[in-house]
């Protein structure tokens, strides 16, 4: 027994110094280290695939912890044999780069064999880490290409060899080693040690303290605290789940306290943790692979995601105010408010790293990679100084301790650097192994499943847009946001441009790509999986599946901007940089977002009736659509901006409708 506990202490201590090898390696590439770019892919599938192994056991116990649970001698023997195996096997691209590039399309028996043990690992290592959605994915996908020409003629394909299989997928940069890996490796994991580092240092406690000084005093000022403080998380974390662990904790028990019934309280904290991935300026990691897919700057990406990430945020909010208003709720106590102006003071110096990295993203122009890592170095000296400011209180001097404070530094920057490493292992494997998929896709089946998807539609764009919308909440049950956007992106987007060319219709391929990360982002807490809510549902001691749905619900108001912005690129800033457009266009779309939000919940001022339905749905269309309003009623027409003052006028009639209403009832 003794023997077992020091073999898993070695392992645990195995895998910390992994998880800091890989951030130091991450963390020297834009400034210290140079390589070409399918090394930097290697290794930084090595590092995942090694924590993969080491850190994650084949069979999780009802109960435990995925991450270094103890384990039989036996079992960590064999997981050490595969980790080694699988490490040499992803490098190997690297190791006979030369070999394998003068013979280019005829791979040696050890090339096909190399390929197909680093194969079959990779799929074990997404397996334990992210689940068996993806991987089941995959061996779809690889059946289908290699059983083709065995098919209905419907479905048939001219198949692939093994040869040519390991060739596209595992000895050259269109599958394992594509895009996405490339992107991961190269940003993603910045950005995800950056959040890291950011949360261990005590910047989620800033956030919420700070939500709750300048909220909590209004009415479901706890929810509208919940929304604020996980909209700024999601601008450091990029992960739903992370971000409801870190601000749900705290806000959801809030929520039950001032009245929010449990469901509901769990509900609107999966739904403003869920959006995280689409506040900028960090987003999901999908988000730096839609820059590299559409060949644009990330900046750009940014300014599209902007007022979609806003107003979703906007309208979740309003839903708190009008929850808030059916329970009959009020602030809370004064003596829960923490003060502004000291919880400001306290933690002000939490918000220079952001600032900085907006200043390198926005104002200097510089890569994402490098803006980040600039951001981290301040990072660095932030915490050093927290560290000095907590010493220097505690003992009452000004000295306090200079070796003591340089040690809390180093091992709140190595805590750091473990979690950064612990979020980016199902990032690395989930686009290593989406990877595959776009590899098989590109072997010549793409064509084949984007014929089968348009028959399916029938040559309907509309119809098209609501199946990528269910495939892509369907596949995202199980998938990470990320892995789901590059699979449904490879698939649909070039055939929602092209059918949207079709109908006339002028669809920018940055709409097709961010309609499928918006639907992959909402199956976070799609029931029956929704693994957000049933974190969020332990958190609140709520039913889960329950719970699901009643977020879901909230997620409609994010829903049906996707299918707005296919058809209205305003609303993604397309080709628009004039200010003032740009902040009529957010009013509008804002507006129409809340007006949707009161047509779904049922509630403006007071209960909506049946006849102001109409009404509210003709304003919503007519503000998240001006231009095809105005063609509808002038065929032939432009379109034009003054048809929001349309549906402003629509929603000022709903508003002195349902005031005289409630003035009727005073009386």
């Amino acid at each position: 027994m003794i023997k077992t506990e020091k073999t898993n202490l070695w392992t645990r201590r195995i895998v910390v110094m992994l998880a800091v090898a890989w951030a130091i390696f991450q963390f020297m590439l834009p400034q210290f280290i140079l390589l070409d770019r399918i090394t930097i892919r290697a290794i930084h599938l090595m590092f995942a695939i090694l924590l993969a192994f080491t850190a994650f056991p084949a069979r999780r116990r009802h109960g435990e912890e995925r991450f270094c649970a103890d384990r039989s001698q036996g079992e960590l023997l064999i997981n050490a044999l595969m980790a080694i195996v699988a490490a040499v096997a992803v490098l190997y691209i690297v190791i006979d780069w030369v070999g394998i590039s003068t013979r280019a399309g005829s791979p040696l028996f050890r090339d096909l064999a190399i390929g197909v043990v680093a194969v079959v690992l990779l799929l074990e290592a997404s397996r334990r880490v992210i689940g068996p959605a993806l991987a089941i994915v995959v061996l779809l996908f690889t059946v289908y290409a290699f059983l083709g020409p065995y098919l209905p003629d419907v479905f048939a394909f001219k198949g692939v060899s093994l040869r040519k299989y390991i060739t596209q997928v595992f000895l050259s940069s269109e599958g394992i080693y594509g895009i996405p890996l490339g992107v991961s490796a190269s940003i993603v994991y910045l950005f995800v040690l950056f959040g890291a580092l950011l949360e261990k240092a005590g910047a989620g406690s800033f956030f919420i303290k700070l939500a709750l000084s300048l909220l909590g005093r209004y009415k479901g000022g706890a929810a509208k605290a919940a929304v604020f403080s996980s909209g700024l998380m999601g601008c450091i974390s990029g992960s739903s789940v992370a971000n409801i662990v870190t601000t749900g904790t705290f806000t959801i028990p809030l929520m039950k306290k001032v009245g929010y019934p449990a469901k509901k309280a769990a509900a609107i904290e999966v739904a403003a943790s869920t959006d995280g991935q689409l506040m900028p300026p960090i987003m999901g990691a999908a988000a730096f692979i839609i820059a590299e897919y559409v060949n644009l700057p990330y900046i750009e990406v940014i300014k599209a995601a902007a007022i979609p990430a806003f107003v979703s945020y906007g309208a979740l909010f309003y839903i708190t105010h009008l929850e808030a208003c059916k329970l009959g709720m009020t602030g809370l106590p004064r003596d829960q408010i923490p003060s502004f102006r000291k919880t400001l003071r306290e933690g002000f110096t939490y918000i220079i790293p952001l600032l900085v990295l907006l200043v390198e993203l926005l104002y200097f122009r510089h890569s994402p990679e490098l803006s980040v890592f600039k951001a981290i170095l301040v990072l660095v000296a932030v915490i050093f100084y927290m560290e000095y400011k907590k010493g220097r209180a505690e003992t009452g001097t000004k000295r306090s301790g200079l070796w003591k404070v340089v040690q809390n530094t180093f091992r709140l920057i190595g805590k750091g650097c473990i979690q950064g490493s612990k979020n980016m292992v199902s990032v690395a494997l989930a686009t290593a192994v989406a990877g595959m998929v776009v590899g098989v896709v590109n072997l010549g089946i793409g064509g084949m499943i984007t014929q089968i998807v348009e028959i399916l539609s029938g040559g309907n764009v509309f119809l098209l847009l609501i199946i990528t919308a269910v495939a892509s909440l369907i596949l995202g049950m199980g998938l990470p946001t990320t892995a789901t956007y590059i699979v449904m992106a490879s698939l649909t987007a070039p055939i929602i441009v092209e059918l949207g060319n079709k109908f006339g219709f002028f669809i920018p391929l940055i709409s097709a790509h961010f309609f499928c990360f918006f639907f992959g982002i909402l199956a976070d807490d799609t029931p029956p999986v929704g693994l957000a809510s049933y974190a969020a549902a332990a958190l609140a001691e709520s039913e889960p599946i329950a719970t699901g749905i009643q977020a879901f619900l909230y997620d409609l108001r994010t829903a049906i901007v996707p299918f707005m912005f296919v058809f209205n690129s305003d609303i993604i800033l397309y080709n628009i940089n004039n200010p003032f457009q740009i902040l009529l266009v957010f009013i509008m779309t804002l507006l129409a977002a809340l007006m949707f939000t009161s047509m779904v919940q049922g509630w403006f001022i007071i209960k909506n009736k049946w006849y102001e339905i109409p009404i509210l749905a003709s304003a919503v269309f007519i503000l998240f659509n001006p231009k095809s309003a105005t063609r509808l009623l002038s065929p032939g027409s432009e379109g034009s901006y003054w048809m929001y003052a349309v549906g402003v006028g629509l929603i000022a009639v709903i508003y002195f409708m349902q005031k005289y209403r409630v003035k009727a009832v005073a009386i």
